[in-house]
């Protein structure tokens, strides 16, 4: 079983463009509503992979409900946590030529006692956890230290902990050495404190995170492909894909495709890559289910390509 934690998550609107004009009246080509969060969205690719998946997040209000509904239609067995606070709504504006423009609520704070009792709930469901993702940003109310609290906690019961977040949340949890990391090119950038050109330098920074506490680091370099940097090794994936329709949840795609395939090692890298490049061509935030994975398409080398540069290089 895979338990996600989406301390954060969302109802999250998807609107297919042809183009944005600011200042215009735009009409939308499609409309989707889907469960948001990045641990919300590992828990549907685990789902749709076929494999059980329990979800743990904060629900409040009518959005909170909706998300709980959505949950349960895709068969992911919900554990809510009842907050006063509203569950908030995003909207992510798709255009026709792959450009995506996200519009992020805060989200709702989170009392002293929904904190605890959130927590309280990791702890109940941990038990029969293969593995515990941790994903998203925090809500108002939790401290950054929050998920490394989370990550302590869990390896006192046993569990494997994978870590996707960003910033000062980030830093904090890495001193408590969660088992995986999956940050994208920006955030490894942020990690480290300077730029990335090349694959060669989205390694040396996944080294030099795992140097600050990461057991693994799983690096999603977008039309770049992915790194993963781990004790037995390092190895690079790519996998073509010929247009993007919506990048929403690919990274979360990418988690829990490593996840499902045991979370180490290059077969491990392998299915991350298959589920990235699958999520990409769908609308929304669909995630991929067996059926749109290539993994004949999929390539993945010990020989990193350190000279490459990166398409869209992060300063």
């Amino acid at each position: 079983m895979i338990l996600t934690v989406t301390p954060n998550p969302s109802l999250d609107r998807t609107y297919e463009v042809l183009a944005l004009e600011r200042g215009e009246v735009i009409r939308a080509e499609t409309e989707r509503m889907d469960p948001g969060g990045k641990g919300v969205n590992v828990s549907r690719a685990v789902a749709a992979a076929g494999r059980h998946t329990v979800a743990v997040l904060p629900l409040g209000g009518a959005p909170g409900v909706f998300v709980s509904d959505l949950l349960d239609a895709q068969g992911i067995e919900v554990a809510p946590v009842p907050i006063a606070g509203a569950t908030r709504s995003n909207i992510a504006l798709a255009e026709a030529d792959g450009v995506l423009t996200k519009i992020n609520a805060p989200g709702p704070e989170l009392t002293a006692r929904e904190q605890e009792l959130l927590l309280e709930t990791v702890r109940e469901h941990s038990r029969d956890a293969d593995w515990i993702a941790c994903c998203g940003s925090l809500p108002r109310g939790l401290a950054p230290s929050w998920y490394a609290d989370v990550v302590t906690r869990a390896h006192a019961g046993g569990a494997r902990i994978a870590l996707d977040t960003s910033g000062r949340p980030l830093l904090e949890a890495l001193r408590a050495r969660p088992d995986v990391v999956k940050p994208n090119a920006e955030e490894l950038a942020q990690a480290v404190g300077r730029s990335l050109a090349t694959v060669g330098d989205a390694l040396k920074a996944a080294e030099e995170v795992r140097g600050m506490g990461a057991g693994a680091v799983l690096a999603s370099l977008g039309a770049d492909g992915q790194i993963l940097v781990e004790d037995t090794g390092a190895w690079y994936g790519s996998a073509p894909v010929d247009a993007v329709r919506s990048n929403v949840g690919a990274g979360d795609a990418t988690l829990a495709g490593f996840l499902i395939a045991g979370g180490s090692g290059p077969d491990a890298l392998a299915c991350a890559v298959a589920h990235g490049a699958a999520a990409v061509r769908l609308p929304g935030s669909v995630m991929p289910a067996p059926a749109d994975l290539d993994p004949a398409a999929v390539t993945v080398t010990a020989e990193i390509p350190l000279e490459r540069a990166l398409k869209e290089p992060v300063s």
